[in-house]
């Protein structure tokens, strides 16, 4: 790891008492401090308009520690270390009462620390509050050294191009560029940071990395969970802007792109944008040929009975709302013209698993007979960390018989050390003032340009083409349709192999 200069470092979190706080900021931040990535001095603000007593802030933030830390439970001494500076600050993000306590807070450790600090700024809130700590924090001055002070704003960054738009003008009056993190915490996975290392250091692969070679690219995160208590949201969202225009279209970017000049956070934000620039922008006829949607009814996962979307709580009993999209996308550059990309994703799938494929066109010369399955690349990000390739091998005995085998590299096999968290990765890139896995601004806009075709077209015809499909299942027939010629069906991952899709029921007319 290159060796960065460690500013005393002071951390807020707005939204303190939510789940991102628990479950995943204060996880990594502790895990962070144990293993002495964080600087000597730190303080932690976090902030929330509930009354909550400090040492009871305390005792929940050790609780999610303790539950989703990869690392489990925290030792005693190590935790009252970090907890004792873990500050809970009442206060309404409406009011300017809480940004001046907050500076107060800031300015006595920066005193304490006797030296320049860098300051972060989380934004875990909802959408309709960013603008409003935006403003505050620069109408009080607590955000504005360009190269020490930096905010992070989780997704959904705008609900549509306008919007997206709108917020990074409205952030840019306010900020320098340089200074807006916008996270996607799927780039922070380790398997996904990998890619451009299993690219980009070996040369075996990069001269196939082409349409002279590929045939196709299958990019699939399946969710095994419903909308559970994320309904109200949900509803107004879908899967399309909920997963397909950041997490899908970041891989996509990054098995896409061209090598840039050097490992260097501009020069790989560059190669990534003009990816995203060239994907094909589609017709309204167009989107329904090449773009599938579905929304899960009830079904079974593991035996366990799963609501239809519809009976999820918060969420309409007539809503159209996509749980599930399959699109079928063109770059249109010299190296991927006339290779397909394939996008899915949907909840209440049969399992969770996140993966890419690289499939290669079929051999040249077809001199053996059972020559039938084509090489491919298996890029696991999750459950399990793994890069497989499948190829062709002949079976041992008297007879040239073929059989597809595969070499597999795995995390767990490989190395010994433990893997980060993706929030862990992302939180220590903020404080060094490297924005490589971050998206910029226009990025953010070039990938709204993307799905907005798809999103007007719904939006002019709200219930064509909604495919239901039961919880458990593979999702829609027509998601499979879609692959053709190219392939009969989606990837599974060897676990979820033996669970077959259920047939389509009839499209919502």
């Amino acid at each position: 790891m290159k060796q960065v200069k460690k500013y005393p470092a002071a951390i807020t979190i707005f939204g303190a008492k939510g789940d991102l706080t628990k479950r995943k900021l204060i996880p990594a931040l502790y895990n962070l401090f144990t293993d002495n990535h964080l600087p000597p001095a730190f303080s932690i603000y976090c902030v929330d308009f509930l009354e909550v007593d400090p040492d009871e802030f305390r005792k929940d933030m050790l609780a999610g520690v303790n539950e989703f830390s990869r690392n489990g439970i925290a030792e005693t001494a190590k935790w009252n270390e970090f907890a004792s500076r873990l500050f809970y600050l009442q206060g309404d993000f409406q009011k300017k009462e809480t940004f001046i306590g907050l500076g107060e807070r800031l300015k006595a450790f920066e005193k304490e620390a006797a030296q320049t600090i860098s300051r972060v700024f989380y934004f875990a809130v909802a959408p309709r509050f960013i603008e409003t700590i935006s403003d505050a924090l620069y109408q009080h001055n607590l955000c504005n050294k360009d190269n020490l002070d930096r905010i992070v704003i989780e997704k959904p960054f705008g609900t549509d191009l306008d919007t997206a738009k709108k917020l990074n003008r409205f952030l840019a009056k306010r900020f320098a560029e340089k200074q807006i993190y916008r996270i996607d915490h799927y780039l922070g996975k380790e398997a996904v940071q990998n890619i451009m290392a299993f690219r980009f250091a070996n040369y075996v692969f990069e001269p196939l990395w082409n349409k002279k070679y590929i045939d196709h690219v299958q990019i699939s995160v399946s969710e095994q969970v419903g909308v559970g208590k994320r309904g109200g949201y949900y509803d107004s969202s879908g899967a399309l802007r909920d997963m397909i225009q950041n997490h899908l279209l970041q891989l996509l970017c990054i098995v896409g792109m061209e090598c840039p000049g050097a490992y260097k956070s501009e020069q790989i934000r560059d190669a990534k944008t003009k990816v995203m620039k060239s994907v094909r922008p589609y017709t309204t006829a167009e989107v329904f040929k090449n773009v599938v949607r579905g929304q899960y009814s009830a079904g079974l996962i593991n035996e366990d009975p799963r609501p239809a979307y519809r009976k999820e709580e918060h969420v309409a009993s007539s809503s159209l709302t996509e749980t599930f999209v399959a699109a079928k996308l063109c770059i249109d550059n010299k190296r991927w013209q006339g290779v397909p990309f394939f996008l899915r994703t949907g909840k209440s799938m049969p399992a969770q698993s996140s993966v890419v494929v690289i499939q290669f066109k079929d051999s040249p010369h077809k001199i053996f007979k059972d020559d039938i399955v084509p090489n491919r690349l298996i890029i696991s990000i999750q459950p399990e960390l793994e890069i497989s390739l499948l190829f062709e091998s002949k079976i041992p005995g008297l007879q040239m018989k073929l059989k597809p085998v595969e070499m597999d590299f795995t995390y767990k096999e490989s190395y010994t050390e433990t893997i980060p968290e993706a929030y862990e990765a992302l939180l220590l890139d903020v404080l060094h003032g490297d924005a490589t896995l971050f998206m910029r601004a226009d990025q953010i806009e070039a990938a709204w340009k993307v799905v907005m075709p798809i999103i007007d077209a719904w939006k002019k015809y709200p219930a064509k083409d909604l495919h239901m499909y039961k919880a458990g299942s593979c999702g829609p027939e027509a998601a499979h349709t879609l692959l053709k010629p190219y392939a009969k069906e989606w990837y599974e991952l060897p676990f979820s192999k033996t669970v077959k899709a259920l047939p389509d029921l009839k499209s919502v007319q």
